[in-house]
């Protein structure tokens, strides 16, 4: 398996002989508002340039619709026939949007030749900010030949999380590890460096890849912090990817 980081969550994944793209964010630096009234987002350009992003793609996995893991630069450019998995909430938006091909993953499935399921995600902790965010979901892949893999969404770790992942004991793990905050409050609303180190820590046998990071202006987390405190909880079991870094996982 091979995994290419492009820019924030947006990943690249080679993956029993297909080629997915995960929650692609395509546009510009400067493209969506601010999230925390510091800078307009992304803050970063993309690594490369769209099209080579988008070339070779099998199909597409989306976690939830906000504008930094689907935005309008990737509706546009995305084939309408392509394969998408997708949580049941956002299946009317994208066939609304022209995309034919939608598989709204109530649970488990095969899907592109692959084995996946639906697993829980939660996008903050307090009612009134759940709300504002939305339904999100994480998936788990499963191929023969290949790692089980875990793709968290925009999540905090808490326990009922934590339980679902214990059971299935994924080989890897991707984790949105950038400690963004929303509201005057800023209650945290995807892990960050200690949480990740939390859920590290719960699931031994697997090896973390964390993502989510310095592309927006409400994240908190530093690449660089990240990576210090993960050293200490689980050194050995983690990569932390620059932009546009490849990681290959036998």
């Amino acid at each position: 398996m091979q995994l290419q980081l492009i820019r924030n969550a947006t990943l690249r994944l080679d993956f029993a002989g297909k080629t997915l793209l995960y929650d692609p964010m395509l546009g510009p630096a400067g493209s969506l508002p601010s999230y925390a009234g510091v800078a307009a987002n992304p803050l970063v350009d993309l690594p490369r340039e769209p099209g080579a992003v988008l070339r070779g793609v099998d199909g597409v996995i989306l976690t939830h619709l906000h504008g930094d893991h689907f935005d309008e630069a990737a509706r546009e450019r995305l084939p309408r026939d392509l394969p998408v998995l997708a949580q049941p909430e956002d299946a009317p938006q994208l066939r609304d949007w022209g995309f034919t091909n939608v598989l709204a993953l109530e649970d488990a499935a095969l899907w592109q030749g692959l084995e996946v399921r639906r697993l829980p995600a939660r996008h903050g902790s307090s009612p009134g900010v759940l709300a504002d965010m939305g339904p999100v979901s994480g998936f788990f892949l499963r191929a023969e030949g290949e790692p089980g893999l875990y793709l968290s969404g925009d999540t905090i770790w808490y326990p009922e999380l934590e339980a679902a992942l214990k059971a299935l004991e994924p080989n890897v793990a991707v984790t949105h590890s950038g400690g963004a905050v929303w509201g005057e409050e800023r209650e945290l609303i995807l892990m960050d460096h200690a949480q990740t180190a939390a859920a590290c820590r719960a699931l031994p046998a697997s090896f973390f890849v964390a993502v989510h990071l310095e592309a927006l202006d409400h994240c908190t987390t530093t690449r660089a912090r990240l990576r210090r405190t993960l050293e200490a909880a689980c050194p050995g079991r983690f990569a932390v990817p620059e932009d546009g870094e490849t990681i290959t996982i036998a």
